[in-house]
């Protein structure tokens, strides 16, 4: 059967060649090297919109920081709990199902009511815990059911994140590249952001629950003050000409491939996608799972120092934030130095050296164990 594009070119050769050469165009704006498209493409002016967009993933990243920074706090009005396990666990199960039925369920939703239906459930979870904790809770252990309120809470911001954080990213990555780096730059910089508010928070308060009190309340406030803000950022980037440039040619590209969307139905679409990406999709789970098991994973977990006394994890757990920020940054410095190829190597050099990290971990357990284990045979 053919189709309606190739009857269209038997009848007019000449009009359609230069309709085909449009459509590659436009499908393939962001790498042409066209120079008269180079040329009506605005200036992203003071790098607003970059700015915005780093903003943006500091955002839906810093509720969970928040949250996970607090802990302390939770294990003292929760002590027979696993707080970390237990909100990492409802977390990471409530996005991954927010966005397994916005793929399947919701493809069509407009990614704008999506992102600030999410950032608006953000502001609602991180208002549950300091709400509930000056009327109900006041600062006392064992009250449960406030528990269960505060792993509800962490339910509704993990769902949030699977709206806004899916959303955002596919946003971003209709967008030239460096958009799409300025979003990842910012899950980094949300977690030096909560890193340093809980220094300043140690080094300002006595040791105590008070202390522990005053510090939850001060990031879930300034979590909430950021989420404003990312609502009226977000709420504002589409107004920057760049950004409206590029939604355009979005449009036209999806007009122009109209024809072959409809032809695939979504589960042939999502095939096709898996398909092309399922390297780099093994790659980037296999370096996720790594990197969680350095944290929130052991880095987490029951570290101390004689020297640093319980200074010690919140060092270790700034200096990751910190150096993710770096590494981060290092591909926008670094991308007009790099092709294609080169990063891809880099992506899974990082990997193999994740892993040899987490080896050497275990066996320097591993001997630690066995010295012990020794000791009552000397």
């Amino acid at each position: 059967m053919i189709s309606k594009l190739e009857q269209e070119k038997h009848k007019n050769p000449t009009k359609m060649e230069g309709n085909e050469e449009e459509t590659v165009t436009i499908s393939l704006l962001q790498n042409s090297t066209n120079p008269t498209i180079k040329n009506n493409i605005p200036r992203d002016s003071y790098n607003l919109a970059y700015i915005i967009y780093f903003i943006l993933g500091s955002g839906y990243l810093l509720p969970w920081n928040a949250f996970i920074t607090a802990v302390d706090y939770f294990q003292y009005l929760y002590p027979d709990c696993s707080v970390d396990r237990i909100f990492s666990v409802v977390s990471q199960l409530i996005m991954l199902t927010t966005v397994l039925f916005l793929v399947f369920c919701f493809s069509k939703s407009h990614a704008y009511v999506r992102i600030n239906l999410g950032l608006g459930l953000f502001l609602l979870s991180l208002l549950v815990v300091p709400f509930m904790d000056v009327v109900y809770i006041k600062g006392q252990s064992g009250l449960y059911l406030g528990f269960y309120i505060t792993v509800g809470a962490v339910a509704v911001s993990a769902m949030a994140n699977g709206l806004v954080q899916a959303s955002l990213i596919g946003s971003a990555g209709e967008l030239p590249d460096r958009y799409i780096q300025a979003l990842f730059c910012g899950t980094a910089g949300s977690g030096v952001l909560v890193s340093l508010l809980r220094i300043f928070t140690k080094a300002l308060y006595p040791q105590g629950t008070r202390s522990l009190r005053n510090s939850a309340f001060l990031y879930f406030i300034v979590t909430n003050i950021f989420m404003i803000i990312c609502i009226i950022l977000y709420n504002t980037v589409h107004k920057l000409p760049v950004i409206k440039h590029y939604t355009e040619l979005k449009t036209q590209a999806a007009a122009a491939n109209i024809d072959k969307q409809e032809q695939l139905s979504l589960p042939g679409r999502i095939l096709e996608i898996i398909g092309k990406v399922k390297w780099y999709g093994i790659g980037v789970m296999l370096i996720y799972i790594v990197t969680l098991s350095i944290f929130p994973g052991f880095i987490t977990e029951d570290v101390h120092s004689e020297f640093l006394g319980n200074w010690y994890g919140i060092l270790l757990i700034t200096c990751y934030n910190v150096f993710d920020l770096i590494e981060t940054s290092t591909t926008s410095i670094c991308r007009n130095c790099w092709n294609f190829n080169c990063v891809v190597s880099d992506c899974w050099v990082g990997y193999w050296l994740n892993c040899l990290l987490v080896l050497g971990y275990l066996m320097l357990n591993a001997r630690s164990l066995v010295f012990i284990s020794c000791i009552p045979s000397l």
